[in-house]
């Protein structure tokens, strides 16, 4: 949507707006481009013109060390948190026995396995890949999610340089601005030839589409909002402007529009202070990294001067063929015999010293980067090892990772989830809810391997309770009055993940149970009534015309004749 042209210039604001963001990311530049030189020459773009460059820095790395384990750490992470091959969040309520309801837990499942396909249709796990190895290297990542007619919901991904943020007094990302390139033809073709400056209409007039036009764009959040006025994109509570960088003051935008909710996730991997960007495993390595890359050049450089040491060569040779090929012959005269040609100066370096600190430097490396818990167990025996040192050995090493793992929820996925399932319920796209769930509010909890992992401590605590109390009830059985099983089945699949549709509601559960204590004393009637017309039989199978006791009783009981004994 295109904004009328405004009597008052509105584009000097926004460039001050984005001078001031641009002013706060300056400081962090340096180190910046220090952590794409040494580690990942291909991320980060430090000016607009910064595209399609193959002539990258990658003459800075002599070691694949960082790379490599920067490499571990985003795809751990992907498939730890966000795995596409299996569910990693699920949808609750705020009412515990509202969501132990069973049509509720089906719903709800519903909705997750639907957000889960629309996850594997469009870019979104490509995009979290992404954010997973800039947040690992920059501390900070961003994507902007843009409203999308074919797949609902798409991601573009930004990295270092590309974009600016700010954050509100709850230090939450709340603004994104981004500097970035497109030529004529695209920006014609994106926002109407009606819209753009007088000079890109005269390119794409002069036919020069491919030339390249500076944008800028800017998301925040509105200032000037009537609150009286609901459905209006430019009263949103996010406003979305984009402009021209050689646009005219009194020129207004290219496209301006809004967001109810802000479209971009922008997590940051650990904050200190009042600071809106992030910090980051890259920047803890950074001296190692620049260390280890040093060792690696000057190794290199010794075993160059054993190999192939400087030379000092006869003056009888200069200009002459020489033969320096291993038993190779020249031929000469000299005055000295013993002129002949030899190592300038005998190098002979201990390198075993230097591979050492090598080691060292790199194992301080993959520490940062969290690749021994990602790989813990590879280099191990598995065989040896018990599922329960196998879990101890998790939740140590996941202890390191815990804050993060919450801060990526809170900034990550946490909005992704929700954008997502606001956009699906706009577009009619989920199921009719029960009606206990009207007016409810929605909770994630995610579910994700790492998710789980930092959990099991309370897995394991109620195995470990379970057993004790297993052990005990060998001599003193009345302990397992104890245990509530009911509560403690459902408290473990909670803890593990456990799909709801594995797990039988609490009403046919009592049900269930109804029904089988309702068989069950059918059976123990039929069983006396089977007793008891098995002894009638007996009885009827005896002789009354022989003497007994049952005939003496029946005769007295019936007056016919005294029995033959008081006779």
């Amino acid at each position: 949507m295109a904004a009328p042209k405004a009597n008052a210039p509105v584009i000097p604001n926004l460039r001050k707006r984005w001078t001031a963001l641009d002013t706060e990311w300056t400081s962090w530049r340096d180190v910046y481009a220090q952590l794409s030189d040494f580690v990942l020459p291909f991320a980060g773009r430090f000016s607009e013109t910064d595209r399609n460059l193959g002539n990258r820095r990658y003459g800075n790395i002599f070691d694949s060390t960082t790379t490599r384990a920067l490499l571990v750490l985003g795809a751990g992470l992907m498939s730890g948190m966000s795995s596409p091959a299996r569910p990693w969040f699920r949808l609750g309520t705020a009412d515990p026995e509202l969501a132990n309801y069973q049509p509720v837990k089906l719903w709800l499942n519903d909705v997750q396995r639907r957000m889960l396909d629309l996850f594997q249709r469009t870019n979104v796990y490509q995009f979290l890949h992404s954010s997973y190895l800039e947040l690992g290297l920059y501390g900070t990542a961003a994507t902007f999610l843009a409203d999308d007619f074919e797949s609902v919901l798409y991601g573009y991904p930004l990295t270092c340089g590309e974009y600016r943020i700010s954050a509100n007094y709850r230090g939450e990302v709340d603004t994104l601005g981004r500097k970035f390139q497109k030529t004529v033809s695209q920006v014609v073709r994106e926002f109407g030839i009606k819209n753009v400056s007088q000079s890109t209409k005269s390119m794409y007039d002069a036919g020069n589409l491919d030339a390249w036009v500076t944008l800028y764009h800017l998301v925040e959040p509105r200032a000037d909002r009537d609150q009286s006025r609901r459905g209006d994109a430019l009263n949103m509570p996010f406003s979305s402007k984009y402009w021209e960088d050689g646009a005219k003051n009194e020129e207004t935008f290219l496209r301006e529009s809004g967001f109810e909710e802000f479209p971009a996730i922008c997590p940051r991997w650990q904050l200190f202070g009042s600071d809106i960007y992030g910090n980051s495993p890259g920047m803890v390595a950074l001296g190692d990294v620049k260390q280890l890359q040093h060792e690696q050049l000057r190794k290199a450089e010794a075993i160059d001067y054993q190999t192939k040491p400087p030379l000092q060569v006869p003056t009888a040779l200069k200009n002459r063929e020489t033969n320096m090929l291993p038993g190779g012959v020249t031929y000469y005269d000299s005055a000295t015999p013993q002129a002949g040609i030899r190592s300038m100066w005998d190098v002979n370096l201990n390198l075993s010293y230097l591979n050492a600190d090598i080691a060292d430097v790199r194992e301080r490396i993959n520490a940062c980067f969290f690749v021994d818990l990602f790989l813990m167990l590879q280099g191990q025996d598995r065989t040896q090892m018990t599922a329960t040192e196998v879990a101890e050995r998790h939740e140590e090493k996941l202890l390191m990772l815990g804050p993060t793992l919450e801060r990526l929820h809170d900034e990550a996925l946490n909005p992704l989830v929700e954008r997502a399932f606001a956009r699906m319920l706009t577009l009619g796209l989920l199921p009719p809810p029960p009606e206990e769930m009207q007016n409810q509010q929605l909770n994630v909890e995610f579910i994700s391997m790492l998710a789980q992992a930092q959990r099991a401590v309370g897995v394991n605590s109620t195995d470990r309770y379970l057993m004790t109390l297993g052990n005990i009830a060998q001599m003193k059985p009345e302990v397992v009055d104890k245990i509530d099983a009911d509560s403690a089945a459902d408290i473990i699949a909670d803890q593990l993940g456990v799909d709801p549709r594995m797990i039988v509601g609490n009403e046919k559960v009592a049900l269930i149970r109804q029904q089988r204590a309702q068989a069950q004393q059918a059976a123990a009637q039929a069983e006396m009534m089977q007793q008891a017309a098995g002894a009638a039989k007996d009885l009827g199978s005896i002789n009354t015309a022989q003497p007994n006791g049952l005939t003496d009783l029946m005769n007295l009981t019936s007056g016919y004749t005294l029995p033959q004994s008081y006779q």
